[in-house]
């Protein structure tokens, strides 16, 4: 398999392997392609928000790049968030490796991180509205919770609840959240770090047992 832009520190399993006397299966993972609000800079969150265009060619580079460089993933189980945009990601995604774009499950635990009342806006009108929790996000993502929304920490317990289900090698499309925290599970980054991950939409993230590469 051909490595491109591998992840720092992953090299180390996380404790919650360690302390659970397993290895995780092989997990494949794959962000939605991008909406107009991912390209407008707004939090999207759980919002039901479609692709666009330039989420679908995305969609289609990776499921592409995935039978390329892995064809065995036809074998291996699939599920998707249950949002639109993850939805159509999945559908786009198996139609690109032959398969039946409907044969797949959906796990709502894979929902984004939800920010609550800040969804729909942007930075920049967050930090005009509301400066002072702007300010307590700055200065701890990780633990900080918007009105009525989740925390990375939060995050995180949820897709580590996730985690421990899986005895079979996974495909899942989700979001960019989701594969921060996931990350942080699986090669012990520290969680401030987690909350400035780049999840790219046109790349394919793959936990091979042992470390995170991306394709």
């Amino acid at each position: 398999m051909r490595r491109i832009f591998p992840s720092s520190r992953t090299d180390r399993l996380s404790s919650s392997q360690v302390t659970s006397g397993r290895r995780v299966p092989r997990i494949v993972f794959i962000r939605h392609g991008e909406t107009d609000w991912n390209a407008e800079g707004r939090f999207q969150g759980q919002m039901d928000i479609p692709l666009n265009q330039r989420g679908r060619a995305q969609a289609r580079r990776n499921g592409e790049a995935l039978m390329a460089h892995m064809p065995e993933a036809v074998d291996f189980d699939f599920v998707s968030s249950p949002l639109a945009r993850t939805r159509e990601t999945m559908e786009i995604v198996r139609g690109a490796m032959g398969l039946d774009p409907a044969a797949y499950h959906l796990e709502p635990i894979l929902k984004e991180i939800t920010f609550g009342h800040w969804e729909g806006y942007t930075a920049s009108e967050l930090d005009a509205l509301w400066p002072d929790r702007v300010a307590a996000r700055e200065a701890d993502k990780w633990g900080f919770t918007p009105p009525f929304g989740e925390s990375y920490l939060d995050l995180s317990i949820r897709i580590g609840a996730w985690l421990d289900t899986l005895e079979n090698d996974t495909v899942a499309v989700s979001h960019g959240g989701v594969c921060r925290v996931l990350q942080g599970l699986l090669v012990a980054v520290d969680p401030q770090d987690v909350t400035m991950l780049n999840i790219r939409q046109d790349r394919v993230m793959v936990w091979d047992g042992t470390e995170v590469i991306w394709i």
